[in-house]
């Protein structure tokens, strides 16, 4: 299982409406919860069952303008971080992927300035490819990663570093 659904929305804190702290919780928090919940029964019987969530450097950090979106990714490296000791007696390991700004649509909502503040702060001074992302998942979804559980592996050209 892959949890990747999402959403973003840049809008200060004080303006955030209980609609939008809601939807955004719902897509990606409890849009992870009930994919989850829906496919347990179905990976309990896999010898090598794999949850893959999706959060963000947004979940690790924090981004101004992004407050709901950053408590939806923590909440989602929460989750991850339970359910990989609660799953792992049934062998299914659970980890996240926390990237950084990645070149998708996504992007489009993101000011020039501020892709400017995060290109400066990384050292490999450029935004990821989904591909850079893709690896991450392929190696977790594969046989090579059955002794990684819990973890959040982030690719994110070193803007955490």
């Amino acid at each position: 299982v892959v949890n990747n659904a999402g959403f973003g929305q840049y809008v200060a804190f004080e303006n955030i409406s209980d609609d939008d702290w809601d939807r955004m919780l719902g897509v990606h928090l409890k849009g992870s919860f009930n994919v989850i919940q829906a496919s347990l029964s179905h990976l309990k019987t896999s010898p090598t069952a794999r949850i893959i969530n999706i959060a963000s450097v947004a979940g690790l950090t924090g981004t101004p303008t992004h407050c709901h979106y950053s408590a939806a990714k923590a909440g989602i490296i929460g989750l991850t971080k339970a359910l990989a000791k609660e799953l792992a007696p049934h062998g299914i390991t659970v980890n996240a992927l926390a990237p950084g700004l990645i070149d998708t649509p996504f992007v489009n909502l993101v000011t020039a300035k501020l892709i400017e503040i995060y290109l400066e702060r990384t050292p490999l001074k450029r935004m990821g490819t989904p591909e850079d992302v893709s690896w991450v998942c392929a190696f977790l979804a594969s046989e090579r990663s059955n002794f990684i559980t819990g973890q959040v592996i982030s690719p994110n050209g070193g803007f955490l570093i």
